[in-house]
């Protein structure tokens, strides 16, 4: 490893890391239809691409923000009306699964005692971290609230807590494509992959991981704005509400040891911690075995049908790993197999972030840390997706790769909806659903080894490619800084000298 400052991990043309350059006439922001093939193709509908004459950038109300929060609106109301038929709690004949609106909302309405007015941690042991157990709390107090003031109304207080669950999870979906715009630079029109997400419209409202996924995304967006004590606080919130966050901080880490940041890293890290420590204290102290349920539950639970490992044991006869066990047994060879291979990936992504040509961008690092993360864990809920959306979108902002990948996860809902139905009810049997999860699976690691290609290769990078001078928009006091302590690069392994400018259209 090297203490030698090896110069800016920008190309040099950037303003202050190089000499002075003169940015190509054209619109201040990059034009989808000028740039993605997808985006040509689809302009079509509407008279084509945007002309060369057209005026960018200047629009009095339909901004690109605008814009792509009535996207958002719109697949939000997609989503809300395919989750209707679930909406009531009448689940006869399987609806949850014939209609594909299985929704964690409606079940744990009756599960955790929501419907008796138990409080999450107080009264019920929840499976969830603190904050989310939070918004649930919060939906029944406002769904109660509003049965209270419609005494005249015929109301269903499982359907009311179930559409204020919604309008709060459609609230956090607008923060996510806003922070999603703002991390992404002159590319203001990538928050639209977020915003017509296949994924956002089938899992918007399965479960409550918008709250961490927003949350995650405005503290990156807090600290590309080189604001690291909010960015931390934010970062912490999420953290409190589901626990893969924690994998933000550690990029970080590794890319503020590169650039010799680790100050700014600090501030964050104190401030997330305290910031966990705030909402998660006082219910450890006033229910400390409810508090603790999620870190039992995450422990004695056994590899999820979604998973490889669920495969793997299913195509064995349980005759690896931890063998049969007992209801309740805690799977303690998956448990140290599956800490052993996610150190191990952390390790390799540590690596790429030191060894890399140019420092790599904090979207790129956490959506594979992230990937790595849900492929190698025993639990891959199909709602977790949602937290690779974000993260995906700003790592390889190209449509054609996003979409094929988010269609696997829509195939993976739909097998899984009628894996649970059961073969012998118009459902599908086993090999079915697993073939989809395989495929996720490989469609998952295909765009995981595209992004570890532009890493290693930044002239590929679209992101960097977009503007002269670009380096990482997301990246606040990692943007343009000199480069403090890199690892060895392979022998024969040129580094570039610069990113490359061309705003060609790209065909990957």
């Amino acid at each position: 490893m090297s203490a030698t400052p090896t110069g800016p991990s920008v190309p040099a043309d950037r303003l202050g890391g190089g000499p002075e350059v003169s940015v190509p006439p054209g619109p201040d922001r990059i034009v989808p239809s000028w740039t993605d093939p997808v985006a040509v193709q689809a302009s079509e509908a509407v008279g084509g691409p945007w002309g060369r004459h057209a005026v960018t950038g200047r629009a009095r109300f339909w901004t690109p923000l605008r814009v792509c929060l009535l996207f958002t609106v719109v697949v939000l109301g997609l989503a809300w009306a395919k989750q209707a038929p679930c909406a009531a709690g009448n689940w006869t004949g399987s609806k949850q699964y014939t209609h594909f609106c299985y929704t964690d909302a409606v079940a744990l309405f009756f599960t955790h005692g929501i419907d008796d007015g138990q409080v999450p941690y107080l009264d019920s042991a929840v499976e969830y971290p603190v904050l989310t157990g939070g918004l649930m709390q919060l939906a029944a107090v406002v769904a109660r609230g509003w049965d209270g003031l419609a005494t005249g109304l015929s109301t269903v207080p499982v359907e009311s807590f179930y559409v204020v669950t919604c309008l709060l999870l459609s609230a956090l979906a607008l923060l996510v494509t806003r922070g999603v715009l703002g991390l992404a630079g002159r590319r203001p029109w990538d928050a639209a992959m977020v915003a017509l997400s296949p994924l956002l419209l089938v899992h918007a409202f399965t479960n409550w991981d918008l709250l961490a996924v927003a949350l995650t995304t405005l503290g990156m967006w807090a600290w590309a704005r080189r604001h690291p004590v909010p960015a931390g606080v934010l970062i912490g919130l999420g953290i409190a509400a589901k626990l893969y966050p924690v994998i933000v901080l550690g990029v970080l880490f590794v890319l503020c040891l590169r650039a010799g940041r680790l100050r700014a890293w600090l501030s964050t890290i104190v401030a997330a911690g305290l910031a966990w420590l705030a909402v998660n204290l006082p219910v450890a102290l006033a229910a400390p075995e409810n508090w603790a349920r999620f870190f039992t539950f995450s422990d004695v639970r056994p590899a999820n049908p979604e998973s490889v490992w669920a495969i793997a044991l299913d195509l064995t006869g349980d005759r690896i790993l931890d063998g049969p066990l007992a209801e309740g047994q805690t799977p303690s060879v998956l448990n140290a197999t599956v800490a052993v291979l996610l150190l191990l990936s952390a390790a390799v992504v540590a690596w790429l972030a030191l060894a890399a040509p140019l420092r790599p961008r904090l979207p790129q690092l956490a959506f594979l840390l992230v990937a790595a993360f849900l492929l190698l864990n025993k639990v891959w809920s199909p709602q977790f997706s949602l937290w690779l959306l974000p993260l995906a979108v700003l790592a390889r902002p190209r449509w054609r790769s996003l979409l094929l990948w988010q269609a696997t996860e829509v195939l993976v809902w739909m097998m899984t909806m009628l894996y649970y139905l059961g073969a012998d009810s118009n459902g599908v049997g086993v090999e079915w659903f697993y073939l989809a999860v395989v495929v996720r699976d490989v469609a998952v690691l295909v765009l995981m080894a595209l992004v570890v290609r532009e890493v290693w290769s930044p002239d590929r990078d679209l992101v960097r490619r977009s503007w002269p001078g670009t380096d990482d928009p997301a990246g606040g006091v990692l943007d343009g800084a000199p480069d403090r302590w890199v690892l060895p690069r392979p022998v024969g392994r040129a580094q570039p000298a610069r990113a490359s400018r061309s705003r060609a259209t790209s065909s990957a």
